[in-house]
């Protein structure tokens, strides 16, 4: 199975993005409920890999997250 790879920006906007916005597969449009792997990039920003069980095709996002402060 050949390996494709691409960079995805995303931007949540509203709630939480687990819960509505879950990526969608450019190439068949399938709908992606769980990363295959994930890792953190820097202190706020967290990098996804999607893998695609209809096509097979693979893409990474990249999302921003914000701290909070803890008192």
């Amino acid at each position: 199975m050949p390996a494709f790879a691409e960079v995805r920006s995303t931007v949540a906007i509203g709630p939480d993005p687990r819960g509505c916005d879950l990526p969608t597969c450019p190439v068949c449009a399938d709908t992606m409920v769980a990363a295959e792997a994930s890792a953190y990039l820097n202190d706020n920003v967290i990098s996804y890999l999607w893998t695609c069980d209809t096509c097979g095709y693979g893409f990474v996002t990249k999302h921003s997250v914000k701290r909070f402060a803890c008192n």
